[in-house]
């Protein structure tokens, strides 16, 4: 056993273990199903491990909704909260599985590959539910706050480790990621797809990061010399593990054809800095050596890492002090977990359109008609990335709850994407529509329609719902009965024939294992509604560009140039809200903005308050507007509180087309309200955005 002091020097014992090893030995812990090493004491340890809203694939333990979803809450503090519950969760598991049977399989370990930070450019692609939406910033606030809950705030061990993914130019078409080469311009590139990773590495200290599959710019993600020596290392000193994405490095040869042999794109690999192979390849790397395409320093030096990372988790022994061994294995998955979950989905659902029908009376509404091939589908509520809740409720069964069985009918009228739906079904359909007063319409996607190439269909080739999903839409929007639409979706889907006809909207996402009773409880105003949307919902497919066009021209809230049908940010309440005294201070370099909010309605609510930023140069295309800010309140009836951004320098600064960050010049505008600054917020929520300018 190493012994080191409180203050242990992880470094200095990792290189003293590292010296003592054979280079076989070293090679074979640079692949994620390391073996043991007896004679040094160090265990056997598979790195693969999953928990992008739960611990994954390793049996029980609690469903909270998709990454898609948490972002909906627009909540750094509650996102911290759900992944420290997570990482509870993860070392309950191995406390029982590793430390107390020895068992060291895949998704067994304490190496989280979470979370997905990859900006949701484009809604067609098929991992966007795993993202926090399309805006840089919201995307680098909840990653932060992600990775903090995981790895915890011991001074001395890691509770479990995060992992950011993709690194960097990442979010489609799944069909061709291991042949594709993604094109982005500098600008892009430091204004959009690098502002998260940045912060998840300086502020969060994320012990890992992923590489992508795709080529950027012409060079493998995965063996990238600008975007992992010469940003990752040297300009942010990330001081980590980088992992290569599962099987990435064999496309260097087999799909982008930059290397001939394996050998040669493990060689390439490790020299660029990618220090654990997901995958077989670095079983070559003695081939490598061999042959002068890599040195036995490169070697060492991934290796100390990798030493290093599970030392700080305890797994390679070095006091035996890790308080983190005490958490028992009841925790996973306990009732206060399941009640977590059950408060996120709460908060995550967006309300998108209501014509005062909603929330609906326990006591008046009479006989509701379920109708939907979501109303019961359990995997619309797992998502993708998942684990296994004991306890379960979909619509079907958190409406069988809250009213009982005897005032609910249920007909799923169509499969999701199969099948037809003809006039046996429209038969069914009506008989439950004309015996209810009201339907509840659960239309929608699961990850077997949108997801990662090999577990799903992939990309969404475009914003339809999959036939024949809009035929029953169509026909029960025709019966003239109430209806209130539910969709369960990772993304934005085409929902302007519901926003015609149908008297309510929700977007409920994958809404994890309590989602049932979530939207039980909003339809019925236990709850105000306070998600708001983390992409932007588009009218047309018309709208968008090619999947394979990295630039952000025409592309999310930020570049869009026409009229989205629910806009990012958006989300509608039971209440109302009243916004004043906006003021602007200046304090030393930073600018704090203040403003007043009322509960003017007639709900307790909570409210997310954004901040909001436009700024003008001239001669370079900068986005409309950006969120700068954003905070979630909570008020009774009648309460005010006042809410305060402070805007760091860099909030009023901008890329240019080289990439360099300037400040602006001129004037800047800040906005703030309960929506961004656009039409359709203000007809659907009101006046609740207001706006000074100042010279900076």
């Amino acid at each position: 056993m190493i012994h080191t002091n409180h203050d242990a020097d992880f470094e200095a014992a990792a290189k003293k273990l590292v010296s003592r090893m054979t280079r076989r030995e070293k090679i074979r812990q640079m692949m994620h199903s390391a073996p043991a090493i007896k004679r040094l004491n160090i265990p056997a340890y598979n790195w693969w491990n999953e928990a992008l809203h739960g611990v994954a694939r390793a049996g029980t333990a609690t469903v909270f909704p998709q990454a898609i979803a948490l972002a909906a809450i627009f909540d750094e503090e509650f996102m911290h909260k759900i992944a420290d519950v997570i990482s509870t969760e993860g070392r309950a598991k191995y406390n029982k599985t590793m430390q107390e049977k020895g068992k060291t399989k895949i998704y067994e370990g304490l190496t989280f590959w979470s979370p997905n930070i990859n900006i949701f450019r484009d809604p067609r692609w098929g991992r966007g539910h795993e993202t926090y939406g399309e805006d840089p910033y919201l995307t680098a606030r909840l990653g932060v706050a992600f990775i903090r809950g995981i790895q915890g705030n011991h001074p001395k061990y890691l509770k479990a480790t995060a992992c950011a993914k993709h690194y960097a130019v990442h979010s489609g078409p799944e069909n061709q990621r291991h042949h594709f080469n993604a094109i982005v311009s500098h600008q892009d590139l430091f204004d959009t797809y690098l502002p998260a990773f940045e912060a998840c590495v300086k502020e969060a200290k994320v012990e890992g990061v992923m590489g992508a599959y795709n080529r950027v710019n012409g060079e493998p993600a995965c063996a990238h010399s600008v975007l992992m020596r010469e940003i990752l290392f040297e300009k942010w000193g990330f001081k980590g593990y980088f992992v290569s994405d599962c099987w990435a490095i064999k496309d260097f040869h087999a799909g982008h054809k930059v290397t001939r042999h394996v050998w040669e794109s493990a060689g390439l690999a490790v020299r660029m800095g990618c220090h654990l192979n997901c995958g077989p390849c670095y079983h070559f790397l003695s081939i490598a050596q061999l042959k002068n395409l890599i040195t036995q320093e490169e070697i060492d030096s991934a290796v100390l890492r990798l030493i290093k990372t599970r030392m700080k988790l305890g797994n390679i022994v070095t006091d035996n002090d890790c308080p983190f061994d005490d958490i028992p294995y009841e925790k996973n998955n306990s009732a206060e977990h399941r009640e977590l979950s059950q408060t996120a989905a709460e908060k995550s659902m967006a309300l998108l359109k209501n014509n005062g029908i909603l929330p609906l009376n326990k006591e008046t509404v009479g006989t509701i008609a379920v109708i939907g091939p979501n109303a019961d589908n359990i995997d619309a509520l797992n998502a993708n990335y998942n684990g296994t809740d004991s306890e379960y409720f979909t619509v079907l069964a958190g409406l069988h709850e809250y009213l009982g069985a005897n005032r609910v009918i249920y007909e799923k009228g169509c499969e999701l994407s199969s099948g037809v739906f003809g006039e046996a079904e429209k038969i069914r359909v009506r008989l439950a529509a004309e015996k209810a007063d009201l339907v509840i319409l659960c239309p929608g996607l699961d990850p077997a329609i949108e997801g990662e190439e090999g577990d799903a269909i992939g990309d969404k080739t475009g914003l339809g719902l999959p036939h024949p999903q809009p035929e029953l839409i169509e026909y029960v929007l025709s019966l003239g009965k109430p209806a209130v639409v539910v969709n369960q979706s990772g993304s934005a889907v085409d929902v302007a024939l519901a926003d015609e006809k149908a008297s309510a909207i929700l977007q409920a996402w994958y809404s994890g294992a309590r989602g049932g009773r979530a939207v039980a409880r909003l339809l019925f105003g236990e709850v105000s509604p306070s998600g708001r949307l983390p992409i932007t919902f588009y009218r047309s497919d018309s709208d968008l560009p090619d999947i394979r066009d990295y630039s952000m021209k025409n592309r999310t809230y930020r570049y869009f140039n026409g009229d989205p049908l629910y806009p990012f940010g958006y989300g509608l309440s039971y209440t109302k809200f009243e916004y004043g005294d906006l003021a602007i201070t200046n304090s030393g370099d930073s600018v704090n903005v203040t403003v007043t909010v009322k509960n003017i309605g007639h709900y307790d609510s909570d409210e997310v308050v954004q901040c909001y930023v436009k700024l003008k140069e001239e001669g370079v295309e900068l986005p409309k507007h950006s969120l700068k800010g954003f905070k979630r309140i909570h008020l009774k009836i009648g309460e005010k509180y006042n809410v305060t951004f402070t805007l760091p320098p860099s909030a009023m600064e901008y890329v240019d087309e080289e990439g360099n960050r300037q400040s602006a010049k001129g004037d800047v505008t800040v906005l703030v309200g309960g929506s961004q600054p656009d039409e359709r917020s203000a007809v659907l929520i009101g006046n609740r955005c207001l706006s000074k300018t100042f010279r900076v």
